[in-house]
């Protein structure tokens, strides 16, 4: 009779073969929750320490003119997150994933080509503090050249109106780098008129051969009297008759985003009035330096001047957060 051999019990892995195993299943569940995002998980030497796991980004390119979003996964709820990009502050919101949390950054219309850094910091509910930076490698970018006749007043205006236009560019420029603590916007963005965008952002402009500023929003093809819809929630900060845009309205969308609606023939709201997306605020028309009836959309994001187009393509209508 054959002896029988006798069994011996399962090994146990060592301790550092459990700890790599664990490291790999941490490194899976970054790249799922990546993923869920819409993202690729972040390149070498773009993860954290500490707190901060690990920090991604998604975009429709990284251009001057274009909304990036920041991706920040942390270890645990941090009892406060926060980041610099561009001289700017950046507040974030829950992404949806736990622990995953996200931010809007702008890249003005002017911004140098080359790497800037997004220096991202969180603290802890124990006061402990984890900081990392972010690289954001801006790509050159062409806008090409519109050239438009308009009316001669709007090129060259005459003494007694230049005080106004003054006036008026100071009262603008003191709106949009004002960052409201309030965050009103949720979800997706409407696109505020039915129409095609029909000028593209950034084009350089020429008014009867003389070069003026950079194009810094969207024409939409729009009849007169279309009404125009607000994109998303906020509050009206400006609607009033300006000299080269005619009427408009400005929403401020908190944390830093506004949208401005130009050359309106009606205006349907006041300034002080909380709006909701998908509300009425004016209607198309052709006032102020135009060529014809149409809607134009500029979009200011902690003052950087970005592309509409952007925004609806990363926060499509229907669309959380």
């Amino acid at each position: 009779m054959k002896a029988r051999a006798a069994t011996r019990p399962a090994r146990r892995p060592n301790r550092a073969v459990r700890r790599r195993v664990r490291a790999t299943a941490e490194c899976v569940c970054a790249v799922v929750a990546a993923l869920l995002l819409g993202v690729s998980a972040a390149p070498a030497g773009q993860g954290g320490s500490g707190l901060i796991v690990n920090v991604t980004h998604r975009a429709r390119a990284l251009h001057p003119g274009e909304i990036v979003v920041l991706n920040v996964r942390t270890s645990e709820a941090p009892a406060a997150l926060g980041a610099t990009a561009f001289g700017a502050e950046i507040r974030f919101f829950p992404a949806g994933p736990a622990n995953v949390w996200s931010a809007l950054i702008g890249i003005d219309l002017e911004v140098e080509p080359g790497e800037h850094a997004v220096a991202v910091r969180a603290t802890g509910v124990d006061g402990s503090l984890s900081e990392t930076d972010y690289t954001l490698a801006v790509e050159p970018k062409q806008f090409a050249t519109r050239r438009l006749r308009v009316e001669p007043r709007y090129v060259d205006p005459p003494p007694e109106v230049v005080e106004r236009i003054l006036r008026e560019r100071d009262q603008q420029a003191a709106l949009f780098p004002v960052s409201t603590a309030v965050r009103y916007w949720r979800g997706g963005f409407l696109r505020p008129v039915p129409g095609r965008a029909n000028s593209a952002f950034g084009r350089r402009s020429v008014f009867n051969g003389q070069p003026r500023s950079p194009h810094s929003g969207a024409d939409f093809r729009a009849g007169t009297g279309t009404p125009i819809k607000a994109p998303n929630d906020g509050v009206v900060v400006l609607a009033t008759d300006l000299y080269f845009s005619g009427n408009v309205v400005i929403i401020d969308h908190g944390w830093g985003l506004y949208s401005y609606f130009a050359h309106l023939s009606a205006i349907d709201v006041a300034e002080g009035d909380r709006v909701r997306k998908g509300m009425v605020v004016g209607k198309v028309g052709a006032t102020g330096r135009v060529t014809g009836a149409h809607l134009h959309w500029t979009v200011r994001l902690n003052d950087a001047r970005v592309d509409p187009l952007s925004l609806l393509e990363l926060f499509p209508a229907g669309g959380g957060r």
